[in-house]
């Protein structure tokens, strides 16, 4: 039986270790969770067709408003007008990922960790 009792203080350490990072990744989905309800809040633009048009999303990648300029809009020519908006709205879409990862990144120290957000 001696030879099994630093066995069991060995264990004692180890829970404890298992409790303290259990506790850490709690804190870190606290932080994660408030960061990305900040994120969120956040607005980005972007524009086209040199400022004709601009999106306006958050960092939910909710479109929240689009901008047309009249100049912009040529009955003639809707498909130009269309390519201009795809555009905006891909990029507002992306800027909002980019936020939200940049903020991610400040929290988790550059590490990259998939399904994490």
């Amino acid at each position: 039986m001696g030879k099994y009792k630093g066995f069991s203080g060995a264990g004692m350490n180890t829970n404890k270790n298992v409790s303290n990072v259990v506790k850490q990744a709690q804190k870190m989905q606290e932080q994660m969770t408030q960061i990305q309800a900040e994120v969120e809040e956040k607005t980005v633009e972007s524009v086209a067709g040199g400022g004709m048009i601009k999106v306006t999303a958050n960092g939910k990648k909710e479109i929240l408003s689009i901008n047309i300029d009249p100049e912009a809009v040529d009955p003639d020519d809707v498909e130009t007008l269309e390519d201009l908006v795809i555009v905006a709205v891909n990029d507002a879409i992306k800027k909002a990922d980019d936020m939200m990862n940049e903020a991610m990144q400040s929290l988790t120290g550059g590490l990259n960790i998939p399904g994490l957000f």
